[in-house]
């Protein structure tokens, strides 16, 4: 059996479903993810695209960068989700839009090059200087 999970945006015009393992979560230090999302880290949670389906609402679109479309509600602004060129077969989600975000726990960093120096978060976990393929 496959775990179904389910999350959205803040004002909740945006849903969606998971469906498969949540094994796949990094904790992403790019400067890239800093600016749109405003935080200090994005944590996201990486599966399958068939595994992954839009309940509710029309997500928008930004390209940052060009490889990477980033979706996001156009009501509240919470970005939600990413799919690259570079792996077009899977999707990124954010794992605090997730309904039980406490339910999922990250199991590496990417980008650690870009890392803020004072940052300290999850110590133990193993880290890529860049995105691992």
């Amino acid at each position: 059996m496959r775990d179904v999970t389910e999350g959205g945006c803040h004002c909740g015009a945006l849903r969606y479903r998971l469906e498969g393992d949540l094994t796949d979560i990094a904790h992403c230090h790019c400067s890239i993810c800093r600016r749109v999302s405003g935080g200090l880290v994005v944590t996201w949670l990486t599966l399958p695209r068939s595994g992954f389906q839009w309940l509710a609402g029309e997500p928008s679109c930004y390209l940052a960068p060009a490889s990477c479309s980033r979706f996001f509600c156009g009501r509240c602004g919470a970005h939600v989700a990413l799919v690259t060129t570079h792996s077009p077969e899977t999707i990124d989600v954010t794992v605090a839009t997730l309904d039980h975000p406490e339910r999922v726990r990250a199991n590496r960093h990417i980008w650690v090059a870009s890392r803020l120096p004072w940052l300290q978060l999850d110590e133990g976990l193993p880290s890529d200087a860049g995105e691992a393929s």
